[in-house]
């Protein structure tokens, strides 16, 4: 334990999120750690068990400005991190933009904001097994496909989550056992938000009728499919690598005629691979059906653009001559 560390009390919350970063640690980090702070209740937990299990942690805090007085927020939740035993306590003033709305537009501040003032560390984040839920009932809405589905992973550098194996409830308890007030995040409560009423109207309208355990077996499906997700990308990655196979002139192409006889899984698996390699961004189910109809459903169509281009080309995957290939077309 660090010498500055806050002497924890040994309740049943405590030891339950202690273990679980402990476990964390043992599977994923050594040494020193950074942990997104919010003054939620969350991650109040979180860096108070990470101050008592890791070796020094350095709390980084968001303010993404949104809200009159988010400065004095932020600054209390840097003095609790103090006072919890952190070794240092930066507050990261962020200017939230509007693309994709302001959820989004936020999320990527902050996340930009994190990785700018980590240092090297792996950044732990406080999402829960609740949080785990509400991801995988978002991606099953959505019709997005299993990746989305499979919802966050324990670590994915330098981003670390601890508690996806503990409830909401525990956290809260342990910010009570040992004297923290959390803030109390009014957009958490806001029903304009399609995650808050699942949180607060659709989760509880499950456990009722399901009899209870539904938050519980979202999360051990998610972990299911991504364990399924791993041996499917291994595999999808060796089509990948058969596919690539041949001429490369005009840059990377892809065979059609092994796409087309591979298994619908790892074909689009690996289509989606390579449109990323490639440069697609914001990569959705409908570009992915529409490049697959290029090798599988091939009527003389021209090609699919996939986002990700330059200003005035745009970047498309077309089929030519056999192969699969992905280009920027239009003036320069």
């Amino acid at each position: 334990m660090p010498g500055n560390a806050r002497r924890l009390p040994e309740t049943e919350a405590v030891l339950e999120v202690r273990r679980a970063v402990r476990g964390w640690l043992a599977d994923y980090a050594t040494g020193d750690v950074a942990v997104a702070l919010s003054g939620g209740a969350d991650s109040l937990a979180l860096t108070a068990a990470a101050v008592v299990e890791a070796g020094q942690v350095d709390a980084l805090v968001v303010d993404h400005q949104l809200q009159a007085g988010s400065d004095k927020v932020a600054a209390a939740a840097a003095a609790a991190a103090l006072a919890l035993g952190c070794r240092s306590a930066h507050v990261l003033a962020v200017e939230v933009g509007a693309d994709g709305g302001m959820e989004a537009a936020a999320r990527a501040a902050r996340y930009a904001a994190l990785d700018g003032a980590r240092a090297g560390l792996p950044v732990l984040l406080g999402h829960t097994l609740d949080d785990q839920a509400e991801t995988v009932l978002l991606g099953l809405g959505r019709g997005s496909g299993g990746r989305s589905i499979q919802g966050m992973a324990a670590f994915v550098d330098p981003w670390g989550r601890p508690l996806l194996g503990v409830r909401r409830a525990v956290t809260r308890q342990l910010c009570v056992d040992i004297g923290l007030t959390p803030f109390e995040d009014p957009h958490n409560s806001a029903a304009e938000f399609t995650r808050v009423r699942l949180r607060n109207e659709v989760l509880p309208l499950l456990e009722e009728v399901l009899g209870g355990g539904v938050a519980g077996a979202l999360a051990r499906t998610a972990e299911q499919l991504r364990d399924d997700g791993a041996v499917l990308d291994a595999l999808a990655d060796e089509l990948l690598r058969a596919a690539s196979a041949g001429p490369a002139s005009n840059g990377p192409t892809l065979s059609i005629e092994t796409l087309a006889t591979a298994p619908a899984a790892l074909r689009r698996r690996a289509i989606r691979a390579w449109l990323l390699a490639g440069g697609a961004k914001a990569l959705t189910n409908k570009h992915l059906q529409a490049v697959d109809e290029l090798i599988t459903a091939w009527r003389g169509q021209g090609g699919v653009a996939v986002g990700g281009g330059q200003p005035g080309r745009r970047l498309v995957a077309a089929r030519e001559h056999g192969r699969l290939t992905l280009r920027l077309q239009g003036s320069r």
